[in-house]
């Protein structure tokens, strides 16, 4: 295993290293945002720039007001870079690759709630499409939160269990999953007739998977044809751009480079266990590190899930456990409980791999390396960099711990950090003071500067 323990990086950051900007709540590492412009843009006569301050971008004054409240005082990079052109009128598609913590959701977030008429709150005029009860949940708190002192806000969640048979869905803003949103159009429960903008988070995702990407094309089909496009999301393979640029034709573009993909805040780390058997014994070593804040174990399976957090419980750890066999009401009280940190340890699959903000995570464990392709034949580097993308929130460190137990995680692991150009840092399973030492000077570090804990997401 030489090649991976060549990339072993110098010890975790000393306290203090990852400062927060006083003047906002995102993390804004040295990054650089590219623009490119679609050819309509080209053609005015005065291509839009970027917005210093909110105040520049003409939002409503309740909308300014909810940014103030939730400690946004001045655009991230990609939110000064990305609000002018969503906003700007004629309204233009928009293909917007961002990382995490870089206010992705906040910026598509006001410009809904700036293109929407609030006089009319019972017609739909916008939807949001997630890959997950669990993100779209997210999302309608954000809108909450940002939308908090507009007189007329109206959000309905178009989710599984949420809307009776005989109902209708009667708000001005709508988040949803696709495939209840795709019934809830044919069964005539959904007029979208006056829908003007329909923003997708996790694009990659939900273009990419066949059962998502193609019930996404059935709802856009349904909608009117001049409706604005915005497809957000922290990657963008190759062969999902190519759709993605049919799917929003004529799109501004804003992206980051593929080497800044990686969140800085975190310290990634692997664990070479013994075998396969050893994981569990490890796991559960790590159990006081995971308590010093939050974590969130990810496996390959519901069933492995389940499992293991029995196995757990009978050994005396108290852990919660989150897949898509729990019904949608079960999955937002868990989902609850672990956010308000009633519940600290959370097992799941990768229903919670991406988008999810809980500001306390301090540890993501990769207790089994995200795979893809037939029979698990190839390493997923986007799935890894959103499941530790759940860690290291709002400028904070975090620490995400990746299992190897033999020569296929090995080579995936390998491969993943190849394609980032990440270093890793070395967990010894047989010298456990150093590994202790290594993980609580990361996890004590971010501690020490978690003195403000953020109202809403900010993926």
């Amino acid at each position: 295993m030489s090649d991976l323990a060549s990339r072993i990086s110098q010890p975790a950051p000393a306290q203090g290293e990852a400062q927060q900007d006083n003047d906002s709540r995102l993390q804004e590492n040295s990054y650089d945002v590219e623009v490119q412009l679609s050819d309509l843009q080209q053609d005015t006569d005065n291509p839009l720039g970027s917005a210093h301050t909110f105040e520049e971008l003409g939002l409503p004054a309740e909308v300014l007001k909810g940014l103030s409240a939730m400690r946004f005082q001045k655009p991230s990079k990609v939110q000064e870079k990305a609000l002018p052109l969503m906003l700007a009128d004629p309204p233009r598609n928009m293909i917007a690759q961002s990382q995490s913590g870089t206010g992705k959701t906040a910026a598509f977030v006001t410009t809904v709630l700036s293109r929407v008429d609030h006089s009319k709150p019972t017609q739909p005029q916008a939807l949001l499409l997630a890959p997950s009860r669990e993100l779209a949940r997210q999302i309608e708190m954000v809108i909450g939160h940002i939308g908090q002192f507009l007189p007329n806000l109206a959000v309905a969640a178009a989710i599984p269990s949420s809307i009776p048979r005989d109902g209708r869905v009667d708000k001005s803003i709508v988040v949803g999953t696709p495939g209840t949103v795709m019934d809830l159009i044919r069964r005539r429960q959904f007029d979208v007739s006056q829908l003007r903008v329909l923003v997708i988070d996790e694009a990659d995702n939900m273009l990419d998977q066949q059962g998502l990407g193609d019930q996404c094309t059935r709802v856009k089909n349904m909608l009117p044809k001049n409706i604005q496009i915005l497809l957000f999301s922290a990657t963008f393979p190759d062969k999902v751009m190519k759709y993605a640029m049919t799917f929003a034709p004529n799109a501004n573009m804003i992206k980051l480079k593929v080497q800044e993909l990686t969140v800085k805040g975190i310290s990634q780390m692997y664990m070479d266990c013994p075998s396969e058997s050893d994981k569990y014994d490890i796991l559960c070593k790590l159990y006081g590190l995971m308590n010093i804040g939050s974590s969130i174990i990810f496996v390959k399976t519901r069933e492995s899930a389940t499992q293991i957090q029995q196995r757990m419980t009978n050994d005396g750890h108290k852990v919660s456990v989150l897949h898509g066999a729990y019904e949608g009401s079960a999955r937002d009280a868990l989902l609850e409980e672990f956010r308000t940190g009633k519940s600290k340890v959370l097992i799941t699959t990768n229903v919670l791999a991406r988008g999810i903000d809980v500001s306390t995570v301090s540890m993501v464990i990769n207790y089994d390396i995200p795979m893809k392709g037939v029979g698990d034949s190839m390493h997923d580097t986007e799935t890894y960099l959103h499941r530790i993308g759940r860690t290291g929130r709002f400028g904070r460190v975090g620490v995400s711990i990746t299992f190897i137990s033999d020569k296929k995680s090995f080579d995936a692991l390998n491969a993943i950090a190849h394609d980032l150009e990440i270093d890793l840092v070395a967990l010894k399973p047989d010298d456990w003071d150093e590994t202790e030492a290594q993980v609580q000077r990361v996890i004590k570090s971010s501690r020490a500067q978690a003195d403000f804990v953020p109202s809403g997401g900010a993926a």
